[in-house]
């Protein structure tokens, strides 16, 4: 079954999908070749997003919501970086690979302070929940900080060591409060959002 629908994936491209209907397809016992086989034959098919780490393969369908969520943090995250003089550098969504180990792409990513190979946050929206521990991915790669947004959510963990630890703000953006950010992520409208966000870090109001 799993390879019908693996077969129908290669040839037809899938569109968004509207609201939270995403799906995943979980594979075990995927050989890294097979990995490289598979990800060539669905390359370009931008609504699906593949994640490998020892094995476990998932083929996750990503949905309309997930993509203006994503690009939302995304542009709430650079007007504050921008209005507090932070240089930063966006990285996207390219793939972090670990050869023969693992592979992953982040929703969005950025070096704080000058431009590296290796982003120094990446910003990861879940809306629909794999097995497979995405940290498990950036710690081969090590990737400083991982934000994951999840139910109304964001939660940051820092690279201490050989683990991440949940911290309760950025280690790079210390004075960015999370719940505020979190409060524009809500608006309905994204330009308002950042509108109102650019806003209130002007006012410097204490509230934002």
């Amino acid at each position: 079954m799993e390879q019908q629908v693996l077969e129908k994936l290669k040839l037809t491209p899938i569109p968004l999908i509207e609201n939270t209907g995403e799906c995943v397809i979980k594979l075990s016992g995927i050989s890294w070749q097979r990995f490289k086989q598979l990800d060539a034959c669905l390359d370009g098919i931008k609504s699906l997003r593949l994640t490998y780490v020892t094995g476990r393969l998932e083929i996750m369908t990503i949905s309309s919501k997930h993509e203006r969520l994503k690009t939302t943090i995304g542009y709430l995250l650079e007007a504050y970086m921008r209005e507090n003089g932070i240089r930063f550098y966006g990285s996207g969504g390219f793939t972090l690979m670990k050869e023969g180990e693992s592979s992953g792409e982040p929703d969005e990513s950025y070096c704080i302070g000058k431009d590296k190979d290796i982003p120094d946050i990446v910003i990861e929206v879940i809306i629909t929940s794999g097995s497979i521990k995405k940290l498990d991915i950036y710690k081969s790669k090590n990737v400083a900080e991982v934000w994951f947004w999840k139910s109304e959510q964001l939660r940051i963990f820092h690279l201490k060591g050989n683990d991440y630890q949940e911290i309760p703000r950025s280690k790079f953006l210390p004075e960015l409060d999370l719940d505020i950010l979190l409060r524009y992520t809500q608006y309905q409208d994204q330009y308002d959002a950042v509108q109102d966000f650019v806003k209130a870090i002007q006012k410097n109001a204490p509230d934002y």
